[in-house]
């Protein structure tokens, strides 16, 4: 095997070992707080060391793991402070990114988009595909703006949401499945407005529903 070839095999094992430890993460299997070791992970994933470091290293770049040594990292907890104000900053992110997609996005994609929200509302649940959907009805509007960064923006401010409706569930599937449908339906409708309104409810909901739950409601 050629020099090539070894480092494009390392560097799909590091892609593989990235994509898997990521999901890990966002659902739970490795909560906030908890230790990851290099050498267990790899043991666990049944894959060399060398891409398992390469993937903690690029999940810590990105803020989902914090080193704690050498070889060690563990999951990142997130404060409520920031919280609070990465839904802050998605409030005014969001809404400019449906002021930019509007009139950009197919009528068939936004009747399909609904039709799953409707099908997996029936779990109460949430698992791995309401994650995955809520990610495309939310990044749905910056992709279509057009505008990288305020999309990448938006993908890292929802992450570290995630982070903390992972270390706090907030049961949301009934409540997040009506809010969906709202901003949904009045996209279909064609007026901005509303849709930007319907939005920004969803989101200060998600906030209100994590404050009372950080005080104990």
């Amino acid at each position: 095997m050629t020099d090539s070839m070894v480092a494009e095999r390392e560097l799909n094992l590091a892609e593989l070992a990235y994509g898997q430890i990521r999901r890990m993460i966002l659902e739970r299997e490795l909560p906030g707080g908890m230790s990851v070791v290099e050498g267990r992970l790899a043991d666990h994933l049944e894959i060399s060391r060398t891409p398992v470091r390469e993937a903690l290293m690029r999940l810590a770049a990105e803020g989902l793991l914090t080193k704690q040594g050498s070889r060690s990292f563990a999951v990142r907890r997130v404060s409520a402070a920031e919280f609070f104000q990465s839904m802050h900053i998605r409030e005014v992110l969001e809404s400019e990114a449906i002021h930019l997609a509007f009139g950009k996005i197919d009528r068939s994609r936004i009747v399909d988009l609904r039709g799953k929200v409707i099908a997996l509302g029936e779990c109460p649940d949430q698992t791995a595909a309401h994650w995955q959907l809520d990610d495309q009805i939310h990044l749905m509007f910056a992709r279509a703006s057009g505008n990288i960064v305020l999309t990448k923006t938006i993908d890292e401010l929802r992450t570290l949401t995630r982070l903390c409706e992972v270390t706090y569930p907030l049961g949301r599937v009934p409540a997040s499945t009506v809010e969906h449908l709202a901003i949904l339906d009045m996209l279909l409708e064609g007026d901005a407005e509303a849709t930007r309104t319907a939005m920004l409810t969803h989101l200060r909901n998600v906030a209100t529903d994590c404050m009372d739950i950080l005080r104990g409601g």
